[in-house]
């Protein structure tokens, strides 16, 4: 019997609708009509090996999910297990510090994945290969482009082959001539790591890879299956073509 790499069970979180004094008062008067529920009562199995895809329209919960798998999200009721190291694969070179170097944000970035200074130094020679930052490498981060932060960091978040693997749409990030290079760099961390759950709009994308995809509507898991059966019930759902 294959063993399960997450289990969540009964999940619920919502997030307030605003923070300013006025909501704190308004929160204490009615807690409900002044926060947003962004998952209800969500239970799911991941298999250890398992590549799942999570589909659904903006706002869903997609990444709110990949969130409270990754702990970064307690959920307000419910449970969620996880075992063994995980890597959470968005919004790259968010949280660079500006004033740093890029080698010290590649050190710096390890240790948020949670991996200490030795592994990030050992690692650093294929991280600037990848980046192809050359010597901007010893530049601080605030003379870098957009494109040039995100190729840092989807250098340093790829240089880690955790045991589950959370990928939240970044399939082709930085400057056009990097993005097939960050595609095919992503698809071989997939191929190489336990167990994977990916967030995409590419749906032809996760047709090829995917064991089951995952159907999030307005919070709720509508439905989990083959991969076709799956994108032919959004469709129907959504509207969309």
């Amino acid at each position: 019997m294959i063993e399960n790499a997450v289990e969540i069970r009964n999940v619920t979180l919502s997030f307030p609708k605003q923070r300013s004094a006025i909501y704190l008062i308004l929160n204490l008067l009615s807690k409900e009509k002044n926060r947003f529920t962004a998952l209800k009562n969500v239970s799911l199995d991941v298999k250890k090996g398992e590549v799942i895809g999570i589909i659904g329209k903006n706002g869903s919960g997609k990444s709110t999910l990949l969130r409270i798998i990754s702990g970064i999200y307690p959920p307000d009721n419910g449970v969620c297990k996880a075992t063994g190291d995980i890597s959470l694969l968005a919004g790259l070179g968010t949280g660079f510090s500006g004033h740093q170097t890029g080698r010290e944000n590649a050190i710096l970035y390890g240790s948020i994945l949670g991996y200490d200074e030795a592994v990030m130094t050992s690692k650093l020679p294929e991280i600037i290969e990848f980046s192809e930052l050359g010597d901007f490498i010893d530049e601080p981060i605030r003379t870098y482009s957009s494109g040039m932060k995100a190729r840092l960091g989807l250098a340093v978040a790829s240089a880690i082959h955790p045991d589950i693997l959370l990928i939240d749409e970044v399939l082709g990030v930085g400057d056009p001539q990097f993005k097939e290079k960050s595609k095919k760099r992503i698809l071989d961390l997939v191929r190489s790591t336990g167990t994977v759950v990916i967030v995409s709009h590419s749906f032809g994308l996760l047709n090829d890879i995917c064991d089951r995809l995952v159907f999030i509507h307005k919070g709720e898991i509508i439905d989990v299956g083959e991969p076709e059966e799956i994108i032919k019930l959004y469709y129907s759902t959504t509207g969309k073509e």
